[in-house]
């Protein structure tokens, strides 16, 4: 995700990647408000991976993003989907599974972002669905979570959300929007930072909602990617919906008080049910000798982390 200088100008390793996305005492693990509970408004017969039907309050999410063979966007695509969740289980699962179990994560472009409009003007194009099928199968050899980002150009999220369909009925499924990457008519993603608002973030929430409702699935995840505070205007209008579990994930980019004074800001002007999610970037954070934080930095934020994602 671009940040700074560099957040109009698409660098060719940085392209498709993203722009740049209470209470709680040391050692307290406690939600800051989010609920665990009424994971649907009907029973669900199927468990997450590693067992239970909520994820907010019972394990933390871990991992990598990423598009297969593309290395500028994210470590899950360097190498084989087997070493990727077992790197993510052998450097974070101590570390970071201190109070509270690790989920490893495997955030997959799903939606890719372009400079030029295409046929169809949305500037997006969509992962081959051979692709997506790969690593729901990994996903679920290795009880891991897949979460697929979409970057969805001057497209509609929710039209995006509902062409995974077919994956998002699955336990082991959710989404992450990355609204940096969503421009209006007359806009082209790379110059102009994207942007959203609450009241399309609650509309992929209630229709998601429903979908778990409909299949008896088991708390769906919703990521919402943010960088600085006006990517998403009137964030109020994002509502609690049963059976997903909101989750924000911070994206500054930089040295650990650039990150952490953007962590501050945008945690702060996060509705209380909505959970948070932090992202670190092993190339671009440690640019000019800067130091990667560590688990035990991050987990020193508050709130705390339910969901860490390194780039």
């Amino acid at each position: 995700m671009l940040s700074g200088g560099a957040a109009l100008l698409f660098g060719a390793g940085l392209f498709g990647a993203g722009l740049s996305g209470c209470g709680i005492q040391p050692g307290d693990d406690a939600q800051r408000s989010p609920s665990p509970s009424s994971p649907s408004r009907g029973p669900s017969t199927t468990p997450l991976p590693r067992g239970g039907t909520t994820v907010l309050g019972k394990r933390r999410l871990v991992g990598y993003c990423g598009y297969p063979g593309a290395r500028g966007q994210g470590r899950l695509g360097i190498g084989s989907l087997d070493d990727r969740v077992a790197e993510i289980e052998k450097r974070y699962a101590n570390s970071y599974g201190k109070g509270r179990p690790i989920l490893p994560t495997l955030e997959l472009i799903a939606t890719t972002v372009h400079p030029v409009s295409g046929r169809d003007g949305t500037f997006r194009t969509r992962t081959d669905p051979k692709i997506i099928e790969r690593h729901v199968k990994a996903a679920e050899h290795h009880e891991s979570y897949l979460l697929l980002n979409i970057q969805p150009g001057r497209a509609n999220f929710l039209d995006e959300v509902k062409a995974l369909e077919p994956w998002l009925v699955r336990p082991d499924v959710g989404v992450a929007l990355d609204p940096e990457w969503a421009v209006k008519k007359g806009q082209v993603p790379g110059r102009v930072f994207g942007s959203t608002s609450g009241k399309e973030l609650d509309g992929v929430a209630r229709w998601l909602s429903d979908l778990v409702a409909k299949h008896h699935l088991p708390q769906k995840v919703m990521v919402y990617h943010q960088l600085h505070l006006d990517i998403v205007a009137k964030e109020s209008a994002l509502r609690e919906h049963p059976g997903v579990a909101l989750i924000k994930s911070v994206d500054g980019i930089g040295s650990r008080s650039a990150k952490t004074d953007t962590w501050t800001k945008l945690a702060k002007a996060a509705p209380d049910h909505v959970a948070m999610g932090f992202k670190l970037f092993y190339d671009e954070d440690t640019a000019g000798g800067h130091d990667l934080m560590s688990p035990s930095q991050v987990l020193a934020l508050r709130p705390r982390p339910d969901y860490v994602m390194y780039e």
